[in-house]
């Protein structure tokens, strides 16, 4: 049996690893979508362990992932760090090194989700990620942290090539909307990054003061000077959706969530209540598509005329996830 050359890699964000080698991953993705039980790696995870690191819930990560080492022949081990003796900022316990590499020796990898509201500080989630990557000699794929989600920015990808095909000039508007549940940034920056590299225009609408990581917004900045595509940052919801061939509409907090309640935040957010994806606004697009990551929460970030439209494509997205992380962990930590 061989490796791939992929074999053992960890996976924060895709801006860590090149576009071939993406492309590789959503190659075998589309091939074990198109041969879900009868595809040669199917038992490529044969006895192997995937440990899954929950700090924040998850309906369809938790879900994907455990189909997607089922369909392997390996297992997924969900395990809760709070019912771990983990040392934490609150608590005495194991360090990470120590749980990294014990960790390491009982699995073929090890996947972690960690959001904002398991952390006190932006930026700590996908810290604690690189720590573990540091110290076990096992692949960490990010289940979802406080910057990014590759798997999702992989599935967005997948599901937009087989509606679309070539995806190189189109137009992604990705739109702040009105939400009481206080969203993270990952999704939607992981979307920035990986679209700009793969030659989408990217343009980000939200109102005054939504403003996401500058780091996140730079790397969309240059990812698009190289792919020779436009990336912009836009106020006005009228211009922004003029022409777009994809919407991607979704809450995410301010900036000065970590530093107030959240009852702060979710009075800051009322004078954008009618930030949300109509019909209306759908037809100053280019007969778009409506993406998001799921949950959505509907009827304030989307009408439900537009979440069941046929150019929604949440649907596909969501199933694309399985099939993504197969391709992943295939790659990263299969006898193929």
């Amino acid at each position: 049996m061989a490796h791939s050359s992929l074999y053992g890699r960890s996976l924060i964000t895709t801006q860590d690893w090149s576009i071939r080698e993406l492309e590789e991953v959503l190659e075998l993705a589309k091939d074990m979508k198109q041969k879900r039980f009868t595809h040669p790696y199917r038992n490529c995870l044969d006895r192997r362990t995937f440990i899954m690191l929950f700090y924040n819930p998850s309906v369809r990560t938790r879900q994907s992932f455990e189909a997607a080492a089922t369909e392997l022949g390996g297992h997924a081990q969900f395990v809760e760090p709070k019912s771990m003796r983990l040392k934490s900022k609150e608590k005495a316990g194991e360090t990470t090194q120590d749980a990294a590499v014990v960790m390491s020796r009982y699995s073929a990898g090890i996947g972690i989700r960690i959001l904002e509201d398991s952390i006190s500080e932006y930026g700590e989630g996908n810290k604690l990620l690189r720590e573990y990557e540091r110290y076990a000699s096992v692949p960490i794929i990010n289940m979802a942290d406080d910057r990014f989600h590759p798997c999702q920015g992989l599935a967005d990808i997948m599901g937009m090539r087989e509606h679309m095909g070539e995806l190189r000039g189109k137009k992604l508007v990705i739109m702040w909307s009105y939400s009481p549940l206080v969203r993270s940034w990952c999704s939607v920056q992981e979307a920035g990054i990986l679209c700009t590299r793969l030659g989408m225009d990217v343009t980000y609408v939200y109102p005054e003061g939504f403003d996401l990581d500058p780091e996140v917004m730079e790397m969309c900045e240059e990812n698009a000077r190289k792919a020779g595509s436009a990336f912009e940052i836009s106020h006005s919801l009228k211009e922004a959706l003029q022409g777009a061939d994809v919407v991607y509409s979704r809450n995410w907090m301010s900036p000065l969530r970590y530093s107030r309640s959240k009852e702060d935040e979710l009075d800051s957010y009322k004078p954008y209540i009618d930030w949300k994806l109509t019909m209306e606004r759908m037809r100053l697009t280019n007969d778009a598509y409506f993406i998001h990551p799921m949950p959505v929460d509907r009827q304030y970030e989307v009408e439900d005329a537009v979440a069941d439209s046929p150019r929604s494509i949440i649907y596909d997205i969501a199933e694309n996830r399985l099939h993504v992380q197969k391709a992943i962990m295939a790659l990263t930590m299969g006898e193929l």
